[in-house]
């Protein structure tokens, strides 16, 4: 049986990187929710590999913040609450505001070019709600390498890592969807004036805004008593 290039590439990886790419991957699906419990034995068939590289695996994402250990249930995919979102929307505001000060001083005129793109990719995906999230994770992925620097895009790339934990997108609202685009490109204009200061405002705005409408969609979730 001839393989894909993409599982020869895979199978050509150390075994423990393959098992950490496996439950990401899951994690980041959604096939592994929040609260999913974590079985070696049962990752281990279901990868195809022996528990070490398991073991491994979830040892990394554990300090990653995407794995739990649970006293009780054992090893599962974290589950944030609200004191978790609220200090993770804060951490967001912070970095990426500096991302977009630092973008509005120092991104070439063909990076912004890029971001303006990104906008009008977003626009065309609206009512996608797959496709649009991975515009927007496009948008600000680009965002953070327009700040040209290493440390803080690193710190960045690992906290919006999380946010696969918080489950479904923000934007599957419709209005939230069309409020983004209206925020992004705000964004982008003030990168294109090269006001770092609006450029900060303006990213942070974008970030309140999503936040608002995630804790809103926790109070108004119903809890199994």
């Amino acid at each position: 049986m001839n393989k894909t290039p993409q599982s020869a590439n895979n199978d050509a990886l150390p075994l423990g990187e393959r098992a950490y790419r496996h439950i990401r991957e899951a994690i980041q699906a959604g096939s592994l929710s929040p609260g999913d419990r974590l079985r070696e034995v049962d990752l281990a068939k279901m990868i195809g590999l022996s528990r070490t590289p398991i073991r491994e695996a979830l040892a990394r994402l554990e300090a990653e913040g995407l794995v739990m250990h649970d006293s009780i249930r054992g090893i599962m995919v974290a589950e944030l609450d609200y004191s978790m979102i609220t200090e993770l929307y804060f951490m967001r505001e912070v970095l990426e505001g500096t991302a977009a000060r630092l973008a509005a001083q120092h991104a070439s005129n063909v990076e912004i070019s890029i971001l303006d793109d990104l906008c009008h990719e977003y626009e065309a995906s609206i009512g996608n709600e797959s496709v649009l999230s991975m515009r927007n994770r496009q948008f600000h992925d680009t965002l953070y390498r327009c700040s040209h620097n290493r440390y803080l895009i690193n710190s960045l790339t690992i906290l919006h890592d999380t946010l696969m934990l918080l489950g479904p997108t923000t934007l599957r609202d419709p209005k939230r969807a069309k409020e983004t685009l209206k925020e992004h490109r705000a964004v982008v204009q003030a990168i294109k004036d090269r006001d770092p200061i609006k450029a900060e405002d303006a990213l942070r705005n974008h970030i309140h805004g999503a936040q608002k409408l995630r804790l809103k969609q926790l109070f108004t979730t119903p809890t199994e008593l």
